[in-house]
Formats: structure tokens, C-alpha cells, sequence
């Protein structure tokens, strides 16, 4: 907390022991992110990340390595670029005034050297550039960059690993209805709403970063700290310049003293006015030479701070809308592949309905056969009782008849199975 000036509470957001979901953080001076198994707090100067020993970490660190050695070359070479360009000007500078040592051209070239240092500053504060024209983004950023790729690129291997698993299973389930494709799929589904749940909080963390200027203001850590760094050094330069101030004072003085002392000797009066004369003009100049500088310093360094800071939302805007489309396109392809299971969930529905319609006609026509059965056991039954009749007179009744009596029972049973059968179909109750 001391270190990064983070409370309690963004720390907390970091405990492994807890379960948050993907966070990015803008702070004062640190920058806080949980993304998947990216756990880090990115400063100006150094990144500090939670779970470095993690077997799924290793390889983002080496790449967060090589990201951060391939920028300190760049920044080392610009710095070397400016130095070359900033002893050229000073050389320059220092020409003109070899040539003169009246008060008056001093005071007058005092502006001059300040603008120079403004624009050093403003340069300093800007984005660093190559040779090539080329932006060198700010330590930060890198760091973030990388944590964003390593974060979108998990996600995306995910999803094309589930996406590779699920496409051949559905095409199984779909050709062979059984328990075990059946189990399969329930766990690809599983996997792929856990999966989606994941990539939809990363969109809506950079959508959230994306819609608020003021949050991505926050995490321009490099130029908050060269802001202070600025601050500080003009709050040096107004110390000395009330040091400077005092001086001239002082001197001052003592020229009035020497100017009593000639008095008294019997010195000149108009030699006396003309040194006072001189002395106005150059109190004159100077005092004039400081309000302009105060305001030139002030007009600049406000209209470039907030150019820079309008360049600069824009620049990470960019930046974060490039992993945003990335990650959105993974949403998407988690979002086909949930079309694709939701479509296949419902062939295999449209083949279990046909299924059990076949079902339920098989059973309408097996009722039905029971039924005209039914008709003929009651034929059998009413023979089958134990009652003396003439019928049951063997001089009266023989063998045609018993051959007659089940050939019609039979017949008109087949009868009334295919009356019922055709006003079935034809009523549309079966096909």
C-alpha cells in the first residue's frame, strides 16, 4: 500500500483466496488488474505481478519481459536522439549572447532560454518518438497491452479448443442418439457458458473503460508523474528566481551607498542620474521579462497539457478498442457455437417428438386391434358357458358349424380393425 498507494480495497480485488471477476482499476498511481489468471499492479516504473511461479503465468512474464527490454531500448535511443538535438540547440543559443554582455541583452535572452526548456519539457511529456516516426508508447501501456493479449489470447484458445471438442460430438449426438453423446454434449454446454460468462466480463470491463474518459485519464501514470516532476521543478525556478530577486535587491542597495558616498565626495549629479536612469530601465526590462515568461510558461504548459491529455485518451481509446474488437470476436464465435448447440438441441428434440409420435400411433393401432380382439372373445365367451341349449346338441350341431362360427368371428373382427383403421387416418389421427 505504501509502495503503490492503493487502499485495502483494490488490494483486495488481487487475493487469490477470493473469487472476483475481471477488473481493470485506474488509480492515482497504480494501475490494478484481474483478468483471468493476470494478476498485476502496474506503476509508472515497474509491474508487480501476484502469482509469477504460476505455470500459466511463466509465459506472459517472459513476453512482459521482452516487451518491457524492447522499450527501454527504444526510450534509451530517443533520449539519445533528443540529447544530440537539445546540445545542437544550445549551441545555438549560447552564440548570440557570446556576442553581447550589456545587462539589458541578458535580460532580454532570459526568455529565450526558458522557452527552450518548455519545449524540452513538452517534448518530455509528449509520446516518445523514433527515428522512423514511429510512437513508443509509455511504460504502462506496455505493461497493459500485455496483460490484455495474454488475457484475450487465453480466452480465444479456449474458446477454439471447446469449439474443435463441440462441433464433432454434435455431429455424433446427431446421427446416434445415445446416453453417452448425450453426457458429452451436457459437458460441452457446461464448459461453454462458463467460457462465455468469462469473455463477457472482459468485454463489458474494456466497454466500461471505453464509454468513461475520465477512467482512462487515470491510468496515464508516465505523465502524472512528469506533471509533478514539472511542478516541482517550477516551484524550484520561483525559488530562485525570488533568490534572484533578492539579489538584485541587495545590490541595489549598495549602489545607492556608493552613490551617497560620491555625493559627499563631491561626485558628478548628472553621472548620479544617468546610473539611476540606467537602473530603472534595467528593473523596468527585467519585471517585464518575468510577467511575460510567468504567463508565456502558463498559457503554453496549460494548452499543452490539455492537447496531451486529448492525444493521449485517444491514443489508449485505440488501444483498448483494438482488444475489444478482438475479444468481442471471440464473444461472437462463443455465440455462434451456443446457436449451433441450441439448433442441434433442437433437431434432437424434433427427433425424439417424431420418435414418440411413432410411438403413439403404434399404440393407437394396438388399442385398436385390442379392441376388435375384445369383440371376439366375447363371441368365444358367450359359447364358452356351461348351459344346455340345442345348440350344444351334437345330433343338431357339428364340426361346420364350430368351422363357421370362428371363420365370422374372426372375419368381422379383421373387419372392424381396418373400419377403425381408415376412419383413423381419415380423421388424420394417423398418418
Amino acid at each position: 500500500m505504501r509502495r503503490t498507494g492503493l487502499p485495502a480495497r483494490d488490494l483486495r480485488i488481487l487475493d487469490p483466496l477470493l473469487s472476483y471477476p475481471s477488473t481493470v482499476l485506474g488509480r492515482e498511481r497504480a494501475i490494478v488488474i484481474n483478468l483471468e489468471h493476470i494478476k498485476a499492479i502496474i506503476t509508472a516504473q515497474e509491474v508487480l505481478l501476484m502469482n509469477s511461479r504460476d505455470p500459466s503465468v511463466v509465459p506472459f512474464v517472459e513476453e512482459l519481459q521482452s516487451r518491457i527490454l524492447c522499450h527501454y531500448q527504444a526510450t534509451k535511443s530517443q533520449e539519445i536522439n533528443g540529447e544530440d538535438s537539445n546540445w545542437t540547440n544550445l549551441y545555438d543559443l549560447e552564440a548570440p549572447q557570446s556576442r553581447t554582455s550589456s545587462p539589458q541583452n541578458f535580460s532580454g535572452g532570459f526568455p529565450q532560454f526558458e522557452d527552450e526548456n518548455e519545449e524540452r519539457k513538452e517534448d518530455g511529456k509528449q509520446s516518445l518518438e523514433n527515428r522512423d516516426g514511429s510512437k513508443v508508447l509509455p511504460f504502462e501501456f506496455v505493461a497493459l497491452e500485455a496483460c490484455l493479449e495474454a488475457a484475450c489470447s487465453c480466452l480465444e484458445n479456449e474458446a477454439k479448443t471447446l469449439e474443435q471438442e463441440a462441433h464433432p460430438a454434435l455431429d455424433k449426438l446427431t446421427s446416434k442418439i445415445s446416453t453417452l453423446n448425450l453426457e458429452r454434449v451436457r459437458q460441452i454446454k457446461s464448459r461453454l457458458v462458463a467460457i462465455t460468462g468469462r469473455v463477457q466480463k472482459v468485454r463489458d470491463e474494456l466497454e466500461h473503460l471505453l464509454d468513461d474518459d475520465e477512467d482512462m485519464a487515470e491510468m496515464y501514470l508516465t505523465e502524472k508523474l512528469m506533471q509533478q516532476l514539472e511542478n516541482s521543478s517550477t516551484s524550484s525556478i520561483n525559488e530562485r528566481d525570488d533568490m534572484d530577486d533578492e539579489v538584485l535587491q541587495s545590490n541595489m542597495n549598495n549602489r545607492t551607498t556608493a552613490e551617497i558616498s560620491l555625493e559627499a565626495t563631491g561626485g558628478s549629479t548628472s553621472y548620479e542620474a544617468d546610473f539611476q536612469n540606467t537602473e530603472n530601465i534595467h528593473d523596468n526590462l527585467f519585471t517585464q521579462n518575468i510577467h511575460s515568461r510567468a504567463s508565456h510558461g502558463t498559457r503554453t504548459s496549460t494548452t499543452h497539457s490539455a492537447i496531451s491529455k486529448h492525444l493521449d485518451v485517444e491514443e489508449l481509446e485505440m488501444l483498448l478498442e483494438a482488444y475489444f474488437v478482438q475479444i468481442d470476436g471471440t464473444l461472437n464465435k462463443l455465440s455462434t457455437l451456443r446457436e449451433y448447440v441450441d439448433d442441434t438441441e433442437d433437431y434432437i428434440n424434433i427427433m425424439l417428438d417424431d420418435k414418440q409420435n411413432h410411438l403413439l400411433q403404434m399404440g393407437v393401432m394396438l388399442t385398436t386391434a385390442t379392441l376388435v380382439v375384445s369383440a371376439f372373445v366375447v363371441v368365444a365367451g358367450i359359447f364358452g358357458m356351461n348351459i344346455n341349449i340345442e345348440l350344444f346338441d351334437e345330433h343338431k350341431s357339428g364340426m361346420q358349424e364350430f368351422l363357421w362360427t370362428v371363420g365370422g368371428g374372426a372375419t368381422g373382427s379383421i373387419f372392424l380393425y381396418v373400419v377403425a383403421i381408415a376412419w383413423c387416418k381419415h380423421k388424420r389421427l394417423l398418418e
